[in-house]
């Protein structure tokens, strides 16, 4: 029931989005033939372009400016697409949904500047809206992906975290991007003060609803769904939620404790590492956290869901309602 109703707010926003579309699409282009045709391949893969829909959704229940809103959805939707060039540089991921990243076939040093040339032209898309705020909540989301990006290298291979500590990362690397998205959306559609604030809220705890479940996608699924392999976030040695939650319940007694430390700190490589980080994952699994975990990506989706009930236009209000139901029971 949820997947159809959340199919349906992309439906009925198609005709938008596909603007959205064509507008990254156009300002993506370089003047290298095949570099270019490596970006549009990636700005193609970027998914259901769930944050320009969360800007166009905001803006919709008051002053529909379509033409401006459009402009600060591709504008938002480039900014997601150039931290995820600059992530995959820094994790040196080889797959982003299954395809090569763009550090896969390109030297390290043109992907770093073809992801400052996606951050540039998402800055100048900012500033064609012509609304100073918006271009101030631009950049000062810019600042907490940095800060989110900045917080996940320093604390990898760290199973001493908190759960605040946590929280603030996530916040960084993807909540702050549905805020800024949703607050956005509301300032250029007009809305009351009191509505871009409650919007910002919701969009920052979809947000984090959203991230939780990819880290528990990233332990649950496998390579088919989710286009990299699973447990590639223990690989990496990032601490997420579930294996916080599945680190506070174990002793050395049978040994997982030590397996999960050894794994997370990065010390087993070559095909014994790949062997026990297999393990690993399994045992999170067969441990419950992973619908632990789950119910707290459902408990911001729930206030996520609360906010949204200030929205006046009942058919947008329940589109944003139905977002926030996706956000944790989607599978991939």
């Amino acid at each position: 029931m949820v997947e159809v109703r959340t199919r349906d707010v992309f439906a009925a926003m198609r005709p938008e989005l596909d603007r959205v579309e064509s507008r990254v699409e156009a300002v993506s282009e370089v003047d290298f033939p095949v570099v270019s045709s490596l970006v549009l391949d990636l700005v193609r893969s970027g998914g259901k372009r769930l944050r320009p829909l969360l800007l166009l959704l905001a803006g919709r229940a008051y002053h529909y400016d379509l033409d401006r809103l459009v402009t600060a959805a591709a504008g938002v939707e480039l900014l997601h697409t150039a931290s995820l060039v600059h992530d995959d540089t820094i994790d040196r991921s080889g797959l982003r949904r299954g395809k090569p990243t763009l550090n896969a076939v390109l030297p390290a040093g043109a992907v770093i500047l073809l992801g400052d040339y996606l951050f540039a032209q998402s800055a100048r898309l900012a500033a064609a809206t012509e609304n100073p705020r918006v271009v101030a909540i631009f950049a000062s989301t810019l600042a907490d992906i940095c800060d989110g990006q900045l917080r996940e290298m320093f604390f990898a291979h760290r199973l001493d975290q908190s759960r605040d500590e946590y929280e603030k990362r996530i916040y960084g690397k993807t909540a702050a991007l549905f805020a800024g998205s949703a607050e956005m959306g509301a300032l250029l559609g007009g809305a009351p003060e009191p509505h871009v604030q409650a919007l910002r809220s919701y969009g920052a705890d979809l947000g984090m609803a959203f991230q939780i479940v990819d880290d528990v996608l990233d332990l649950r699924e496998g390579t088919q769904r989710l286009g990299k392999p699973a447990g590639n976030d223990l690989r990496q040695g990032t601490v997420t939620l579930p294996t916080m939650l599945y680190a506070a319940r174990l002793s050395d007694v049978d040994g997982a404790a030590a397996r999960l430390r050894s794994v997370v700190a990065g010390e087993d490589d070559g095909d014994n590492g790949g062997e026990m980080l297999g393990q690993v994952v399994a045992e999170i699994r067969a441990s419950g956290v992973l619908e632990e975990a789950t119910m707290a990506a459902i408990a911001f989706a729930d206030q996520a869901k609360r906010h949204a009930e200030i929205v006046p236009d009942l058919e947008t209000r329940d589109m944003l309602i139905d977002v926030a139901e996706m956000a944790w029971a989607r599978r991939a």
